[in-house]
């Protein structure tokens, strides 16, 4: 936790993390252990309430077969298929109900829905077929006679 987190981890979450026995903090996850974290979890819950551009961890959760429930902002409603690899919901008490539901979730169809969109073969095809549609209709691109090609 960075220092600008701290104080506020130490005056207002501390304080209700301590008092409730059903939570528990476990600090932050190092890449070595995410998968197994993620993975052996009923859900990740994301209750992002602002326009987060990409939520990595919600791509990371669904590798793992881990259903995500998260508010419909930002990215959330383009990544998460509704009933499938989580649950979208609007409220506290929706995300509550969801945490139930989530548990019946197919893990194999969460990490298909991660596979369809999201492996790195998937990402680098969809790059490779932006670059060819920049370069007039899928075909190679041809050296500019304009430009240099040595600085």
């Amino acid at each position: 936790m960075d220092n600008a987190d701290l104080a506020y981890w130490q005056k207002v979450i501390e304080p209700l993390v301590r008092a409730n026995p059903l939570v528990e903090y476990v600090g932050e996850i190092g890449d070595r252990d995410k998968a197994s974290f993620l993975g052996q979890a009923s859900a990740l819950l994301f209750p992002i309430d602002w326009p987060e551009p990409f939520g990595l961890v919600i791509i990371e959760a669904m590798a793992c077969g881990t259903p995500v429930i998260a508010f419909p902002r930002g990215s959330a409603p383009e990544v998460i298929d509704h009933g499938e690899s989580g649950f979208l919901v609007t409220s506290i008490d929706e995300a509550v109900i969801a945490v139930h539901h989530a548990r019946r979730l197919d893990r194999a169809r969460v990490r298909a829905a991660f596979e369809r969109r999201f492996t790195i073969e998937r990402v680098a095809d969809d790059y490779v077929a932006v670059y060819q549609s920049l370069c007039g209709k899928g075909h190679a691109a041809r050296p500019s006679r304009e430009l240099p090609l040595t600085a």
